[in-house]
This record gives C-alpha cells, sequence and structure tokens, in this order.
C-alpha cells in the first residue's frame, strides 16, 4: 500500500486531493459529545493542507434514509474542525463545491445523503464514485483515512479507490499496523476484555482470538449469557438464549473468565435500587448492569504481567453512574498494565468514549482505536475491501 508520505514525496502542492475520513461523531443536537474522531482525523488533513494541496474532505454522520436529513449535516463537525485545525472549512455539497485554494479545506456535506454512497449496485456506487474522481481532477489524488469505514464497501471508501492514484493516511496506516500485531506478532502474556451487550456481536471474535490468546475476560451484558451457561439465573439481566450453548462450549476452552459479583439494580435508571451481589444470587426481576468490585479485583489480576491487551467494550452501563465503576477499574488496570510494559489497545466507539467520559488518561493507552466494526471484522480475519483495494 502506498503512503501519506509517497505521496507527499510526489507533491500535492496545487492538486487535488480527495481525503476519506471517519468524522462520525455522537451528537447531542447540534453539540458534539464527543470529538475523538474528529481529532484523530487532524493529522492527515493538516499535513496535506500544509503541503499545498487543496483538500476535499468526505465523511458520514449517522445512518440518513434516503436523502438530506438536516438533523445529520455534518455542519457541527466542520466548525469543530475548523478549530482544531486553526484555519477555516468549507463545508459544502459535492455539486457546489467553490474554488479551492492552495492549502485550503472544504468538507463535502455528508456523503450518505446520496443514496449511491451505500447502494449495493456497483454502477450506482461508481456514479458516485466518478463524480468525486472529478471532482479530484486529472492529477488527483484519494487518501484512505477512515478506519472506521474501510469494511464497507462504499463509493467513497471503496469505489474512488478504483479511480484515482490511492494512498493510506496516517490513521488508516496506523490502525493497520496496530491490529497487525494484535493478530501476526503479539506478544505473550495476551489478554483480551470484552464488554457489550450481545454475545452474538463479538462471537466470531471470540472464537478467532480464543486460540491466540491467554485469557479472554468478559463483561458487560453480554457476560450473562455465559453465566446462564455456567447454570445461573441472571433475574432480568440481558440474555440471548439463542446463545447459551456456543457460551458453553467456548468456556470449555479454560481460557474465558467470568465476574464473580454483578452490580443489579431494579430498573434500568440512574435512581434505581442497587446491590452488590455474587453471580450465584441475582434476584429474580433484578437486573445486571455492571461488574462488581471482586470482579475487578479478579480481572486486575488476570491483566498482570500481560504484554498485550485488547479491550473492546465497557464492563456495564457506564454512561449512569451507578454502573460507571466496574468499567473504570479494568480500564485501569489496563493503564497499570501499560506502565509497566504492556502494548494495549483499546477497540471500539463505546470503549474509547468510556475513556474520556470516565476522565481516564488517553496517554495511559498504547493506542485507541477508531475502528469499531472495522477492527473486529479485522481480527476476526475478514477482508475489509477498504484494505483490500489499497493494495491493489
Amino acid at each position: 500500500m502506498r503512503s501519506l508520505d509517497d505521496l507527499l514525496a510526489e507533491g500535492v502542492r496545487g492538486r487535488t486531493v480527495l481525503v476519506r475520513s471517519d468524522l462520525n461523531v455522537p451528537l447531542d443536537g447540534d453539540r458534539i459529545t464527543d470529538d475523538g474522531r474528529i481529532r484523530a482525523s487532524v493529522p492527515t488533513i493538516s499535513t496535506l493542507a500544509g503541503a499545498g494541496a487543496r483538500v476535499v474532505v468526505t465523511a458520514h454522520l449517522g445512518r440518513p434514509q434516503g436523502g438530506p436529513d438536516p438533523r445529520l449535516s455534518l455542519a457541527p463537525v466542520a466548525a469543530r474542525l475548523a478549530e482544531l485545525l486553526g484555519s477555516s472549512v468549507v463545508l459544502a455539497m459535492l455539486d457546489s463545491v467553490p474554488p479551492i485554494e492552495d492549502g485550503g479545506v472544504v468538507l463535502l456535506e455528508n456523503i450518505r445523503f446520496d443514496p449511491r454512497e451505500t447502494s449495493r449496485d456497483d454502477a450506482e456506487r461508481g456514479a458516485l464514485a466518478d463524480s468525486l474522481a472529478a471532482l479530484a481532477g486529472a492529477d488527483g489524488a484519494f487518501v484512505s483515512d477512515g478506519f472506521g469505514v474501510v469494511h464497507r464497501k462504499q463509493a467513497s471508501v471503496y469505489d474512488v479507490a478504483t479511480r484515482l492514484p490511492a494512498y493510506t493516511g496516517t490513521l488508516v496506516a496506523a490502525e493497520a499496523d496496530v491490529l497487525a500485531r494484535l493478530t501476526e506478532r503479539s506478544a505473550q502474556p495476551y489478554a483480551v476484555v470484552l464488554g457489550g451487550s450481545k454475545v452474538s456481536d463479538k462471537l466470531a471474535v471470540i472464537e478467532a482470538l480464543l486460540p491466540r490468546v491467554d485469557s479472554l475476560l468478559v463483561g458487560g451484558g453480554m457476560c450473562f449469557t455465559f453465566l446462564a451457561a455456567q447454570g445461573h439465573s441472571v433475574g432480568a439481566s440481558l440474555l440471548q438464549e439463542e446463545q447459551v450453548e456456543n457460551a458453553r462450549a467456548l468456556l470449555d476452552s479454560g481460557r474465558i473468565v467470568l465476574p464473580v459479583d454483578v452490580v443489579v439494580a431494579d430498573a434500568f435508571s440512574v435512581d434505581a435500587r442497587t446491590r452488590v451481589v455474587p453471580v450465584d444470587a441475582i434476584p429474580d426481576g433484578w437486573m445486571g448492569l455492571d461488574v462488581g468490585p471482586e470482579s475487578v479485583a479478579v480481572f486486575t489480576k488476570a491483566l498482570d504481567g500481560a504484554r498485550t491487551v485488547f479491550w473492546n467494550g465497557p464492563m456495564g452501563v457506564f454512561e449512569l453512574a451507578p454502573f460507571a465503576e466496574g468499567t473504570r477499574g479494568v480500564a485501569q488496570a489496563i493503564v497499570d498494565a501499560t506502565a509497566a510494559g504492556a502494548f494495549s489497545v483499546v477497540g471500539g466507539g463505546d470503549s474509547a468514549a468510556a475513556v474520556r467520559a470516565l476522565g481516564l488518561p488517553e496517554d495511559g493507552f498504547s493506542h485507541i482505536s477508531t475502528g469499531g466494526g472495522a477492527s473486529l471484522e479485522y481480527l476476526e480475519g475478514r477482508t475489509l475491501p477498504g484494505l483490500a483495494v489499497l493494495g491493489a
């Protein structure tokens, strides 16, 4: 794959460079609640603009249905990107991009407002890719820097890379290297921490990673399916009954570490009654919403001495204060392991959001991924179209 350095060596001054970034940030109205992905996109955009390129950024926000949706406009993102770059960013529609000066930056409005972006029809996606390539011009180039979308065969991710000279951005190159390190050259002992709600969402990655790791720690809502597989009653906790047999088979590996206590509540609410109970004593009608303090101690011990750690998914409903301490405690254990020499990777938007929301030091981890689903698919061993096309 050709890199950003390769493109810079060719010279970019006066050339239009199309950059696919991942700017899919959470919004509360028009307020950005976590700008991590925008900040991660800045190095590539800034480097190109600083070298005199005419930068056109494409990105999406949410999942608009069939056309423009004002609630999913990239206007707040453009404003924040301008602040981070320290220069103006023009928000424009594809068919009305103004002239761009050398070093200027234009952000195209939500690319998914055009249904061709996500079409399964090659010709429809290709037509949009042709328009993007035409915008770049005869001497244009494409830089793929949105790792969170490289698992999608979409016009601004895949098809445009077949129409313009294509390069990896700083972020995509770093993410690919980190994931290769997790799968091909991981140092042992290797510990994986998985959370989130559903076993079905993580089943393939568990099956792929189990043969490679020394321990796989399971928290979050998905742990209750594993606890049910051990014969425990889980009350009103999240349970995927159709996955219980799969969970039981995975437990036979002897490498899965489960919580020993949980924080339960009588309602999914910040004001609910709560208590800490052993996993074999969850009351009927109560739901587990976080791992308990003894579980944090067990997980911390499992992480002690690890040389590689991959974390994907919170340990509980960290957004609600009564159920945040499990995630905080396990995350701190990963920070401590990192300080002791482990290579640690935080994968997934919820985990990265938890790091920032709970006030944990971002530099306490070796790498915080923006990949989410793309990271998991890579770890499962699946081909990611947006990466494969860059190596063609």
